[in-house]
């Protein structure tokens, strides 16, 4: 029961968060940089309102099953004490990822629930805080990717392969190329899933 259980929820929590990713991604479109003056930024949101709030709702979620899909992944991922001790981190690392997820939608969220009624100086100060403070994401991310890559090479129970790309993803999400990583994240996440629903309760042999 434990091993059907984890076979249907790590690659249904995976999905999900990848779907929900997708969707904040496309309602949220291309928000004011850092740069924009406030007269641009109080118009976007007005404008945009709903979309970003939609989005935000959407992200918001998205933190939640990145917790639950490494909480599913650590479960699977478990079998010896050297892969375990990794998966731990993995799950602090989907936590903090999580945290900065949820801080760059609360404070778009704060941007457009009330746009028309925001001061000019409020309005640009809350748009650099949207875009400047992420630095949780690429300290969660490396962490999660690490970790998450040590701990399959450690075990058995899915591709050594998956498990260095993992890691080289981890390292990327903590350089400038965080986005591109991003992107490369939510397709290691897919794979995953799939390998995962796949393979099922049955272990790897060491070294695929």
């Amino acid at each position: 029961m434990s091993q059907r259980l984890t076979r249907l929820t790590t690659p249904v929590t995976g999905l999900i968060f990848v779907a929900l990713m997708l969707i904040s991604v496309s309602l949220s479109g291309s928000t004011p940089d850092s740069n924009a003056s406030a007269g641009r930024v109080i118009a976007f949101y007005v404008a945009h309102r709903h979309d970003q709030q939609v989005s935000d709702i959407t992200f918001t979620l998205a933190a939640l099953f990145i917790v639950f899909f490494a909480g599913a992944l650590y479960g699977y991922l478990r079998e010896t004490q050297a892969a375990a001790s990794a998966g731990a981190v993995m799950l602090v690392g989907a936590g903090l990822l999580a945290v900065g997820l949820t801080i760059l939608a609360g404070t778009n969220w704060a941007l457009a629930d009330v746009p028309g009624r925001l001061s000019p100086a409020a309005a640009q100060a809350l748009n650099v805080i949207g875009n400047d403070v992420f630095y949780t994401l690429p300290v969660g991310g490396a962490a999660f990717g690490i970790a998450g890559g040590v701990a399959i090479l450690r075990g058995a129970r899915l591709p050594g392969w998956l498990g260095w790309i993992a890691v080289v993803i981890g390292v990327a999400l903590a350089t400038p190329a965080l986005w591109i990583a991003g992107v490369a994240l939510f397709v290691w996440v897919l794979v995953v899933c799939s390998l995962v629903y796949v393979r099922g309760g049955a272990a790897a042999p060491t070294g695929v």
